[in-house]
């Protein structure tokens, strides 16, 4: 049997993710405690703890995974073909319709369905 080397962590590995997590909890509990200090400090102090937790995350064998994932992500977001503004418009109109239509015929067979029920159980609506 050979071990997927993805899965294997090294305890530098494991060092960094609990440094992650330190930093992320920091950011939570520091904004809390120091509520007295002005939101703008506290932002700033939230926003810089979080960059570091993503750089430190990111020197990780996942956190560089998911580096790659995101750019063929974006490499693949740049191919697609979107619509135009008209044929979004179209299809957003013939979705309305449609709903609309279904709507019609599920408001249309409720009531019909509670007549029938109610002329069977002799219990009018």
């Amino acid at each position: 049997m050979s071990a997927n080397t993805e899965s294997q962590s090294t305890p530098m590995e494991a060092l960094k993710w609990v440094i992650v997590i330190a930093l992320l909890a920091a950011a939570v509990v520091g904004n809390y405690m120091y509520d007295d200090v002005s939101v703008v400090f506290r932002a700033l102090g939230v926003v810089l703890l979080v960059v570091a937790a993503g750089l430190i995350a990111s020197r990780t064998v996942k956190g560089q995974t998911f580096i790659s994932f995101a750019k063929e992500s974006r490499i693949e977001v740049r191919k697609v073909v979107w619509p135009s503004r008209k044929e979004a418009t179209q299809t957003t109109a013939i979705v309305l319709i449609a709903t609309l239509i279904v709507a019609l015929l599920l408001w249309g067979l409720d009531g019909i369905l509670v007549r029938v029920v109610g002329m069977a159980t002799g219990i009018s609506a």
